[in-house]
This record gives structure tokens, sequence and C-alpha cells, in this order.
């Protein structure tokens, strides 16, 4: 990829520009359709140029709207949307943060201002509960303040605005694993590989999907 100058982007900024040209796609959609339309997202991930490679930059990320503080609360937030499992890591071993920072600083606007009220507010609320702020509080605690927030029909009133970034922190993580090397092949997806033979789809999807 290259710049607008002629000359050889650096990996990361390729990288970048492939999450973002995927986020684009996958930011117009409900989130309710994002996780079953992941395996269009991978095919298009994997048809950009130098997808295939992913290559990750070790240069330690260098901030640009996130505070330290913020980049802190980020990490352990997006890791409670997306923990490690059996199959991938968390969302921060697959540099969602970085995403974030990154899709922010791209983005501005209300956006920016979104989250940063939003992860405020989890300080504040998490001070007042417990005295601290939200990644220094205990893991039970943390959770206490997040199932407020994360089940819209479960929510209080009170908590409406807290509730809605919730839901825009989530889209975003899922975006950023999802847009990433590791996110990629955490997917049943099996494009662009060879097949022995082809089976056809399987039934079971042929049937969800009334064909």
């Amino acid at each position: 990829m290259r710049d607008l100058e002629g000359k050889t982007a650096p990996p990361n900024r390729t990288l970048r520009f492939q999450r973002r040209a995927m986020l684009k796609m996958m930011m117009a959609l409900p989130v309710a359709a994002l996780l079953p339309l992941s395996s269009l997202a991978a095919e298009v991930a994997q048809s950009l140029p130098g997808a295939s490679a992913m290559p990750q930059d070790s240069t330690p990320w260098k901030l640009r709207v996130l505070t330290p503080h913020e980049w802190k609360t980020v990490g352990v937030l997006s890791d409670w949307v997306l923990p490690a499992d059996e199959i991938s890591g968390s969302a921060t071993d697959a540099g969602v943060p970085e995403f974030i920072d990154d899709w922010l600083d791209f983005q501005r606007g209300d956006l920016l201002v979104e989250i940063r009220e939003g992860l405020a507010w989890l300080d504040a609320e998490c001070n007042r509960s417990y005295n601290h702020s939200f990644v220094d509080c205990a893991s039970d605690e943390q959770q206490k303040i997040l199932d407020r927030i994360a089940w819209p029909e479960k929510a209080a009133t009170q908590d409406a605005h807290a509730v809605a970034f919730f839901n825009q922190f989530r889209d975003l993580t899922l975006s950023g694993f999802y847009t990433s090397e590791m996110g990629i092949r955490d997917l049943p997806y099996v494009g662009n590989e060879p097949q022995a033979d082809w089976q056809g789809c399987p039934s079971a999807v042929l049937a969800k999907l009334g064909v």
C-alpha cells in the first residue's frame, strides 16, 4: 500500500487502513447482524491488499486521543467484552485498544465524546460505590457496574446514557477484534483455502436459510 505521496506506508499504517475499510462496512450494520456476517467480513478483509500477511507492528503504541488512564480503562473494558478463551486470545491480545484509539482519532466528533464520557461514568460510579476507579476495582465490583448497563432491557432509566455508551463500545470491540489477524482466524471461515472436494452447503445451514 502506498500513501498519497507515493511512499510505501509502514506495516502498522497499512493494517490500520485495512481495518478502517472493514469497519466502515461493519459499522453500517446493527450489532445483531455483525456476527452472522462475520464470515463475509473475513472474506473482504482477506481480499484487501496485503491482508494475507496482516503484519503486526512491534513498536509501542503512541496514544492518539486517549489519555493514559482512558487507555488503561479501554483495555480492561474490552477484555470484559471479549475475554480470552480456548480458541483465541482476548481483545487486548488482538490489539483492540490500539484499534479503538486509532478509530476515535479518525472519527473524532460525537463518537469520541460519547466514549470519553462513558469511560468517565464508569470511574464516577465505581468511585461512588467502591472508592476506586474502574480499573482499580476488583473483578466482581467491575462486573456489578457492567451488569447495570450491559443488558438494555434490564437497565434503569437513569443509566440510559451509559447503556448507549456500552453498546457503542461493544460494537467497536467486536469490530476491532474481527478485523484483526487473530479475530479472522477465530472465525469458522475456510475461504481462500484449497479443498480436497466440495460437499456443498451443509443441510442444516440450508434449512436455517429456508432454501
